[in-house]
Protein backbone atom coordinates (compact mmCIF):
# COMPACT_ATOMS: atom_id res chain seq x y z
CA UNK A 1 0.00 0.00 0.00
CA UNK A 2 0.94 3.27 -1.06
CA UNK A 3 1.05 6.34 1.12
CA UNK A 4 1.42 9.96 -0.17
CA UNK A 5 4.54 11.67 0.79
CA UNK A 6 4.63 14.46 3.41
CA UNK A 7 3.96 18.02 2.12
CA UNK A 8 4.70 19.82 4.49
CA UNK A 9 8.52 20.94 5.27
CA UNK A 10 10.52 20.23 8.46
CA UNK A 11 11.78 22.39 11.02
CA UNK A 12 15.29 21.37 10.25
CA UNK A 13 15.05 21.81 6.76
CA UNK A 14 12.66 24.78 6.06
CA UNK A 15 14.18 28.30 5.90
CA UNK A 16 11.32 30.97 7.42
CA UNK A 17 9.71 32.67 4.97
CA UNK A 18 10.67 36.36 4.97
CA UNK A 19 7.97 38.82 5.98
CA UNK A 20 6.90 42.12 7.47
CA UNK A 21 6.76 42.30 11.04
CA UNK A 22 3.14 43.80 10.41
CA UNK A 23 2.64 40.23 8.10
CA UNK A 24 4.24 37.79 10.60
CA UNK A 25 1.47 39.52 13.45
CA UNK A 26 -1.24 39.43 11.22
CA UNK A 27 -1.47 35.80 11.07
CA UNK A 28 -3.23 36.25 14.84
CA UNK A 29 -6.15 37.90 13.72
CA UNK A 30 -7.02 35.95 11.15
CA UNK A 31 -10.41 33.51 12.06
CA UNK A 32 -8.52 29.92 12.62
CA UNK A 33 -6.18 31.49 14.77
CA UNK A 34 -9.20 33.19 16.77
CA UNK A 35 -11.04 29.67 16.92
CA UNK A 36 -8.08 28.08 18.09
CA UNK A 37 -8.05 30.84 21.01
CA UNK A 38 -11.32 29.85 22.12
CA UNK A 39 -11.00 25.97 21.92
CA UNK A 40 -7.13 26.34 23.57
CA UNK A 41 -9.27 27.37 26.94
CA UNK A 42 -11.57 24.28 26.09
CA UNK A 43 -8.34 21.91 25.68
CA UNK A 44 -6.69 23.56 28.62
CA UNK A 45 -9.55 23.76 30.81
CA UNK A 46 -9.66 19.82 32.17
CA UNK A 47 -6.10 19.38 32.67
CA UNK A 48 -5.57 21.48 35.71
CA UNK A 49 -8.55 20.04 37.56
CA UNK A 50 -7.32 16.75 37.29
CA UNK A 51 -3.85 17.27 38.14
CA UNK A 52 -2.36 20.75 39.49
CA UNK A 53 -5.42 22.36 40.94
CA UNK A 54 -7.11 18.84 42.26
CA UNK A 55 -3.50 18.36 44.23
CA UNK A 56 -4.07 21.26 46.17
CA UNK A 57 -7.75 19.93 47.02
CA UNK A 58 -6.41 16.44 48.14
CA UNK A 59 -3.28 18.23 50.28
CA UNK A 60 -5.71 20.84 52.15
CA UNK A 61 -8.11 17.86 52.53
CA UNK A 62 -5.34 16.19 54.35
CA UNK A 63 -4.56 13.50 51.61
CA UNK A 64 -0.59 12.63 51.90
CA UNK A 65 1.72 13.50 49.30
CA UNK A 66 2.37 9.84 48.16
CA UNK A 67 -0.88 9.22 47.62
CA UNK A 68 -1.18 12.66 45.82
CA UNK A 69 1.72 11.22 43.48
CA UNK A 70 -0.12 8.49 42.50
CA UNK A 71 -3.49 10.03 42.08
CA UNK A 72 -1.14 11.77 39.47
CA UNK A 73 -1.47 8.26 37.15
CA UNK A 74 -4.82 9.67 36.01
CA UNK A 75 -2.93 11.56 33.50
CA UNK A 76 -1.67 8.77 31.83
CA UNK A 77 -4.85 8.44 29.98
CA UNK A 78 -3.07 11.64 27.71
CA UNK A 79 0.19 9.01 27.30
CA UNK A 80 -2.50 6.46 26.00
CA UNK A 81 -4.34 7.87 24.03
CA UNK A 82 -2.71 7.18 20.84
CA UNK A 83 -4.64 3.62 21.33
CA UNK A 84 -8.00 4.99 20.53
CA UNK A 85 -6.81 8.35 18.13
CA UNK A 86 -7.40 5.92 15.11
CA UNK A 87 -11.14 5.82 16.29
CA UNK A 88 -11.02 9.42 16.32
CA UNK A 89 -9.49 10.20 13.41
CA UNK A 90 -11.17 7.45 10.93
CA UNK A 91 -14.95 6.70 13.12
CA UNK A 92 -18.05 8.78 12.63
CA UNK A 93 -20.18 9.41 15.41
CA UNK A 94 -23.64 8.43 14.65
CA UNK A 95 -26.06 11.08 14.18
CA UNK A 96 -23.82 13.61 15.45
CA UNK A 97 -21.28 13.22 12.42
CA UNK A 98 -23.83 13.97 10.02
CA UNK A 99 -24.87 17.19 11.87
CA UNK A 100 -21.19 18.48 12.79
CA UNK A 101 -18.89 16.56 10.54
CA UNK A 102 -15.94 14.00 11.58
CA UNK A 103 -14.25 16.35 13.69
CA UNK A 104 -16.49 18.36 15.20
CA UNK A 105 -18.55 15.70 16.40
CA UNK A 106 -15.54 13.77 18.09
CA UNK A 107 -14.91 17.36 19.78
CA UNK A 108 -18.36 17.85 21.15
CA UNK A 109 -18.79 14.52 22.98
CA UNK A 110 -15.59 14.58 24.41
CA UNK A 111 -16.65 17.92 26.13
CA UNK A 112 -19.75 16.43 27.16
CA UNK A 113 -17.90 13.53 28.79
CA UNK A 114 -15.44 16.36 30.87
CA UNK A 115 -18.54 17.85 32.15
CA UNK A 116 -19.79 14.72 33.93
CA UNK A 117 -16.68 13.78 35.16
CA UNK A 118 -16.21 17.46 36.28
CA UNK A 119 -19.92 17.39 38.45
CA UNK A 120 -18.59 13.92 39.37
CA UNK A 121 -15.75 14.99 41.40
CA UNK A 122 -17.86 18.57 42.36
CA UNK A 123 -20.42 15.91 44.20
CA UNK A 124 -17.57 13.83 45.65
CA UNK A 125 -15.74 13.93 49.42
CA UNK A 126 -12.15 13.19 48.75
CA UNK A 127 -11.96 12.43 52.79
CA UNK A 128 -14.97 9.81 52.70
CA UNK A 129 -14.11 8.20 49.05
CA UNK A 130 -10.98 8.99 47.19
CA UNK A 131 -11.49 6.05 44.53
CA UNK A 132 -15.05 7.44 43.60
CA UNK A 133 -13.13 11.13 42.96
CA UNK A 134 -10.37 8.97 41.41
CA UNK A 135 -12.85 7.52 38.83
CA UNK A 136 -14.32 10.72 38.49
CA UNK A 137 -10.89 12.21 37.37
CA UNK A 138 -10.36 9.16 35.18
CA UNK A 139 -13.10 10.29 33.11
CA UNK A 140 -12.27 13.80 33.11
CA UNK A 141 -8.95 12.52 32.40
CA UNK A 142 -10.02 10.43 29.09
CA UNK A 143 -12.68 13.08 27.55
CA UNK A 144 -9.98 15.68 27.62
CA UNK A 145 -7.66 13.21 26.19
CA UNK A 146 -10.27 12.36 23.27
CA UNK A 147 -10.73 15.95 22.75
CA UNK A 148 -7.09 16.92 22.44
CA UNK A 149 -7.07 13.90 19.41
CA UNK A 150 -9.73 15.21 17.54
CA UNK A 151 -8.77 19.57 18.30
CA UNK A 152 -5.05 18.75 17.43
CA UNK A 153 -6.49 17.24 13.78
CA UNK A 154 -8.72 20.03 13.78
CA UNK A 155 -5.50 22.80 14.42
CA UNK A 156 -3.43 20.83 11.74
CA UNK A 157 -5.91 20.74 9.10
CA UNK A 158 -7.45 23.92 9.60
CA UNK A 159 -3.73 25.67 7.83
CA UNK A 160 -1.18 25.13 6.18
CA UNK A 161 2.43 24.29 7.66
CA UNK A 162 2.97 28.06 7.28
CA UNK A 163 0.57 29.06 9.90
CA UNK A 164 0.82 26.04 12.40
CA UNK A 165 2.91 28.25 14.38
CA UNK A 166 1.13 31.31 14.69
CA UNK A 167 -2.18 28.49 15.26
CA UNK A 168 -0.41 27.01 18.13
CA UNK A 169 0.54 30.35 19.67
CA UNK A 170 -2.76 31.02 19.55
CA UNK A 171 -3.68 27.76 21.05
CA UNK A 172 -1.13 27.95 23.65
CA UNK A 173 -3.03 31.45 24.72
CA UNK A 174 -6.84 30.18 24.86
CA UNK A 175 -4.86 26.84 26.72
CA UNK A 176 -2.90 29.20 29.31
CA UNK A 177 -6.31 31.42 29.91
CA UNK A 178 -8.34 28.38 30.53
CA UNK A 179 -5.30 27.67 33.16
CA UNK A 180 -5.72 30.94 34.90
CA UNK A 181 -9.51 29.91 35.55
CA UNK A 182 -9.01 26.52 36.07
CA UNK A 183 -6.43 27.35 38.70
CA UNK A 184 -6.66 30.37 39.78
CA UNK A 185 -10.46 30.47 39.40
CA UNK A 186 -11.05 27.82 41.51
CA UNK A 187 -8.67 28.95 44.14
CA UNK A 188 -10.50 32.67 44.60
CA UNK A 189 -13.84 30.75 44.27
CA UNK A 190 -12.86 28.67 47.14
CA UNK A 191 -11.48 31.41 49.76
CA UNK A 192 -14.67 33.37 48.49
CA UNK A 193 -16.54 30.78 50.10
CA UNK A 194 -14.15 30.53 53.08
CA UNK A 195 -14.73 34.11 53.64
CA UNK A 196 -11.03 35.69 52.56
CA UNK A 197 -8.75 32.68 52.30
CA UNK A 198 -9.13 30.93 55.65
CA UNK A 199 -6.67 27.94 56.04
CA UNK A 200 -9.88 25.10 56.94
CA UNK A 201 -11.09 23.04 54.73
CA UNK A 202 -13.80 23.14 53.06
CA UNK A 203 -15.97 20.27 51.03
CA UNK A 204 -19.10 22.70 49.77
CA UNK A 205 -16.02 25.98 48.81
CA UNK A 206 -14.85 23.11 46.46
CA UNK A 207 -18.12 21.88 45.34
CA UNK A 208 -18.97 25.06 43.95
CA UNK A 209 -15.88 25.42 42.06
CA UNK A 210 -15.79 22.68 40.53
CA UNK A 211 -19.43 23.07 39.27
CA UNK A 212 -18.75 26.53 37.55
CA UNK A 213 -15.62 24.90 35.97
CA UNK A 214 -17.86 22.43 34.64
CA UNK A 215 -20.11 25.08 32.99
CA UNK A 216 -16.75 26.82 31.73
CA UNK A 217 -17.17 24.03 29.42
CA UNK A 218 -19.92 25.69 27.14
CA UNK A 219 -17.02 28.10 25.44
CA UNK A 220 -15.47 25.04 23.79
CA UNK A 221 -19.05 23.57 23.11
CA UNK A 222 -20.45 26.61 21.46
CA UNK A 223 -17.51 27.47 19.73
CA UNK A 224 -17.92 23.57 18.12
CA UNK A 225 -21.10 24.55 16.91
CA UNK A 226 -20.54 27.51 15.43
CA UNK A 227 -17.15 26.60 13.32
CA UNK A 228 -16.73 25.35 10.24
CA UNK A 229 -15.56 21.68 9.93
CA UNK A 230 -12.08 21.57 7.94
CA UNK A 231 -11.79 20.36 5.23
CA UNK A 232 -9.99 16.73 5.35
CA UNK A 233 -8.47 14.35 2.44
CA UNK A 234 -10.66 12.08 0.98
CA UNK A 235 -10.15 8.62 2.21
CA UNK A 236 -11.87 5.53 -0.06
CA UNK A 237 -14.11 3.63 2.06
CA UNK A 238 -12.67 0.42 3.24
CA UNK A 239 -13.95 -3.11 1.42
CA UNK A 240 -14.22 -4.96 4.91
CA UNK A 241 -12.91 -4.52 8.64
CA UNK A 242 -9.47 -5.91 8.07
CA UNK A 243 -8.71 -2.90 5.47
CA UNK A 244 -10.25 -0.43 7.56
CA UNK A 245 -7.78 -1.72 10.56
CA UNK A 246 -4.96 -1.35 8.53
CA UNK A 247 -5.83 2.34 6.86
CA UNK A 248 -6.85 3.31 10.45
CA UNK A 249 -4.01 1.55 13.09
CA UNK A 250 -1.30 0.25 10.83
CA UNK A 251 -0.83 2.80 8.22
CA UNK A 252 -0.21 6.26 10.13
CA UNK A 253 2.47 4.53 12.06
CA UNK A 254 4.22 3.21 9.31
CA UNK A 255 4.07 6.18 7.13
CA UNK A 256 5.87 7.86 10.17
CA UNK A 257 8.52 5.08 10.42
CA UNK A 258 8.81 5.28 6.47
CA UNK A 259 9.50 9.44 6.03
CA UNK A 260 11.70 8.98 9.08
CA UNK A 261 13.39 5.33 8.68
CA UNK A 262 15.32 4.51 11.52
CA UNK A 263 15.94 8.55 12.64
CA UNK A 264 12.76 8.11 13.76
CA UNK A 265 13.79 6.60 16.73
CA UNK A 266 15.78 9.76 17.86
CA UNK A 267 12.54 11.94 17.28
CA UNK A 268 10.42 9.77 19.37
CA UNK A 269 12.98 9.58 22.61
CA UNK A 270 13.30 13.46 21.85
CA UNK A 271 9.15 13.89 22.13
CA UNK A 272 9.07 10.95 25.23
CA UNK A 273 11.33 13.42 27.11
CA UNK A 274 11.39 16.46 26.00
CA UNK A 275 9.07 18.24 28.59
CA UNK A 276 10.30 15.86 31.80
CA UNK A 277 11.68 18.56 33.95
CA UNK A 278 8.54 20.20 33.95
CA UNK A 279 6.10 17.68 34.20
CA UNK A 280 7.41 15.49 36.96
CA UNK A 281 7.83 19.02 39.14
CA UNK A 282 4.32 20.06 38.24
CA UNK A 283 2.90 17.38 40.56
CA UNK A 284 4.30 18.83 43.40
CA UNK A 285 4.06 22.39 42.90
CA UNK A 286 0.63 22.65 44.45
CA UNK A 287 1.72 20.49 47.56
CA UNK A 288 4.90 22.56 47.97
CA UNK A 289 2.83 26.17 47.94
CA UNK A 290 0.38 24.40 50.82
CA UNK A 291 3.72 23.12 52.70
CA UNK A 292 5.05 26.56 52.25
CA UNK A 293 2.36 28.04 54.10
CA UNK A 294 0.99 30.20 50.83
CA UNK A 295 -2.88 30.84 51.18
CA UNK A 296 -5.11 30.02 48.55
CA UNK A 297 -5.86 33.95 47.27
CA UNK A 298 -1.86 34.08 47.51
CA UNK A 299 -1.52 30.93 45.29
CA UNK A 300 -4.13 31.93 42.96
CA UNK A 301 -2.93 35.66 42.15
CA UNK A 302 1.17 35.22 41.83
CA UNK A 303 1.19 31.09 40.31
CA UNK A 304 -2.30 30.91 38.67
CA UNK A 305 -2.65 34.43 37.28
CA UNK A 306 0.41 36.32 37.59
CA UNK A 307 2.84 32.94 36.71
CA UNK A 308 0.01 32.02 33.67
CA UNK A 309 0.54 35.60 32.11
CA UNK A 310 4.06 34.74 31.65
CA UNK A 311 3.54 31.64 30.06
CA UNK A 312 1.01 33.54 27.72
CA UNK A 313 4.08 36.02 26.90
CA UNK A 314 6.43 33.22 26.40
CA UNK A 315 4.14 31.21 23.96
CA UNK A 316 3.96 34.46 21.87
CA UNK A 317 7.55 34.94 21.94
CA UNK A 318 7.69 31.47 20.83
CA UNK A 319 5.69 31.44 18.31
CA UNK A 320 6.48 34.70 16.85
CA UNK A 321 10.44 33.84 16.88
CA UNK A 322 9.90 30.66 15.60
CA UNK A 323 8.37 32.00 12.44
CA UNK A 324 11.54 34.36 12.70
CA UNK A 325 14.27 31.70 13.18
CA UNK A 326 13.17 28.41 12.78
CA UNK A 327 11.37 26.17 15.45
CA UNK A 328 14.47 23.82 16.09
CA UNK A 329 16.79 26.79 17.79
CA UNK A 330 13.52 27.92 19.67
CA UNK A 331 13.11 24.27 20.70
CA UNK A 332 16.78 24.19 21.98
CA UNK A 333 16.35 27.45 23.96
CA UNK A 334 12.97 26.29 25.26
CA UNK A 335 14.75 23.32 26.56
CA UNK A 336 17.98 25.21 28.11
CA UNK A 337 15.30 27.37 30.47
CA UNK A 338 12.72 24.67 31.26
CA UNK A 339 15.39 22.61 32.96
CA UNK A 340 17.61 25.82 34.94
CA UNK A 341 13.82 27.21 36.38
CA UNK A 342 13.56 24.27 38.35
CA UNK A 343 16.78 24.94 39.97
CA UNK A 344 14.84 28.39 41.51
CA UNK A 345 12.52 26.25 43.28
CA UNK A 346 15.12 24.83 44.89
CA UNK A 347 15.92 27.87 45.80
CA UNK A 348 12.75 29.06 47.15
CA UNK A 349 12.08 25.64 48.73
CA UNK A 350 15.08 27.31 51.44
CA UNK A 351 12.58 30.30 51.80
CA UNK A 352 9.99 29.57 54.09
CA UNK A 353 6.80 31.61 53.24
CA UNK A 354 8.02 34.50 50.62
CA UNK A 355 5.79 35.69 48.25
CA UNK A 356 7.92 38.10 46.36
CA UNK A 357 10.29 34.92 45.73
CA UNK A 358 7.25 33.08 44.51
CA UNK A 359 6.83 35.86 42.13
CA UNK A 360 9.96 36.20 40.44
CA UNK A 361 10.33 32.50 40.39
CA UNK A 362 7.10 31.37 39.19
CA UNK A 363 7.56 34.33 36.43
CA UNK A 364 10.80 32.76 35.30
CA UNK A 365 9.83 29.15 34.99
CA UNK A 366 6.24 30.04 33.33
CA UNK A 367 7.99 32.41 30.61
CA UNK A 368 10.61 29.03 29.91
CA UNK A 369 7.29 26.77 29.85
CA UNK A 370 5.69 29.35 27.47
CA UNK A 371 8.65 29.16 24.92
CA UNK A 372 9.18 25.54 25.15
CA UNK A 373 5.33 24.62 24.53
CA UNK A 374 4.80 26.80 21.57
CA UNK A 375 8.16 25.22 19.67
CA UNK A 376 7.48 22.10 20.31
CA UNK A 377 3.44 22.07 19.66
CA UNK A 378 5.17 23.56 16.06
CA UNK A 379 7.74 20.90 16.17
CA UNK A 380 5.08 17.69 16.26
CA UNK A 381 2.86 19.60 13.98
CA UNK A 382 5.23 19.61 11.51
CA UNK A 383 5.99 15.81 11.72
CA UNK A 384 2.33 14.98 10.80
CA UNK A 385 0.74 13.47 7.20
CA UNK A 386 -2.25 15.07 7.22
CA UNK A 387 -3.47 11.95 6.05
CA UNK A 388 -2.72 10.85 9.57
CA UNK A 389 -2.84 13.87 11.72
CA UNK A 390 -5.19 13.07 14.36
CA UNK A 391 -3.36 9.57 15.21
CA UNK A 392 0.31 10.61 13.64
CA UNK A 393 -0.43 13.39 16.37
CA UNK A 394 -2.09 11.56 19.20
CA UNK A 395 0.83 9.52 19.42
CA UNK A 396 3.60 12.01 19.22
CA UNK A 397 1.58 14.01 22.60
CA UNK A 398 1.35 10.52 24.01
CA UNK A 399 4.63 10.02 23.89
CA UNK A 400 5.23 13.40 25.63
CA UNK A 401 3.48 12.37 28.52
CA UNK A 402 3.77 8.83 29.04
CA UNK A 403 7.40 8.63 30.67
CA UNK A 404 7.01 11.97 33.28
CA UNK A 405 3.76 10.83 34.22
CA UNK A 406 4.45 7.57 35.17
CA UNK A 407 7.82 9.13 36.67
CA UNK A 408 5.91 11.90 38.30
CA UNK A 409 3.88 9.05 40.44
CA UNK A 410 6.70 8.48 42.11
CA UNK A 411 7.33 12.38 43.31
CA UNK A 412 5.41 12.93 46.67
CA UNK A 413 7.11 9.45 47.92
CA UNK A 414 10.56 11.10 46.48
CA UNK A 415 9.72 14.68 48.58
CA UNK A 416 8.99 12.17 51.75
CA UNK A 417 12.35 10.90 51.85
CA UNK A 418 14.72 13.46 50.36
CA UNK A 419 12.93 17.17 50.41
CA UNK A 420 11.56 19.89 48.09
CA UNK A 421 15.19 20.90 47.56
CA UNK A 422 16.68 17.73 46.30
CA UNK A 423 13.88 16.96 44.35
CA UNK A 424 13.66 19.89 42.28
CA UNK A 425 17.43 19.85 41.60
CA UNK A 426 16.54 16.32 40.32
CA UNK A 427 13.91 17.66 37.75
CA UNK A 428 16.29 19.76 36.30
CA UNK A 429 18.88 17.45 35.91
CA UNK A 430 16.45 15.07 33.97
CA UNK A 431 16.41 17.81 31.40
CA UNK A 432 20.03 17.30 30.34
CA UNK A 433 19.45 14.37 27.94
CA UNK A 434 16.80 16.66 26.29
CA UNK A 435 19.50 18.87 24.73
CA UNK A 436 21.57 15.74 22.94
CA UNK A 437 18.23 14.97 21.62
CA UNK A 438 17.27 18.30 20.35
CA UNK A 439 21.08 18.42 18.63
CA UNK A 440 20.36 15.14 16.65
CA UNK A 441 17.18 15.60 15.99
CA UNK A 442 18.05 19.08 14.15
CA UNK A 443 20.31 17.21 11.67
CA UNK A 444 17.08 14.94 10.72
CA UNK A 445 15.98 15.22 7.19
CA UNK A 446 12.65 13.07 6.03
CA UNK A 447 12.55 10.84 2.88
CA UNK A 448 10.48 12.45 0.14
CA UNK A 449 10.02 9.04 -1.91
Amino acid sequence: MSVPAHTSSTPSSSTPAHRSWAQTLRVYAEPASLRMLALGFSAGLPLLLVLGTLSFWLRKAGVDRATIGYMSWVGLAYAFKWMWAPLVDRLPLPLLNRLLGRRRSWLLFAQCLVVGGLLGMALTDPQQDLARMAWCALAVAFGSATQDIALDAYRIESANAERQAALAATYQTGYRIAMIWAGAGVLWLVALALHGGDAAYERSAWRLAYCVMAASMLVGMLTVLLSPEPKSQAQAPARNLLEWLEEALIAPFADFVRRYGGQAMVILALIGIYRISDVVMGIMANPFYVDMGYTEAEVATVSKVFGVIMTLLGAFIGGVISMRVGVMRVLMLGAVLSASSNLLFAWLSTRGHDVLGLTLVVSADNLAGGIASAAFIAYLSSLTNVQYSATQYALFSSMMMLAPKWLAGFSGAFVDVHGYASFFIGTAALGLPVLLLVTLASRIQPRTT
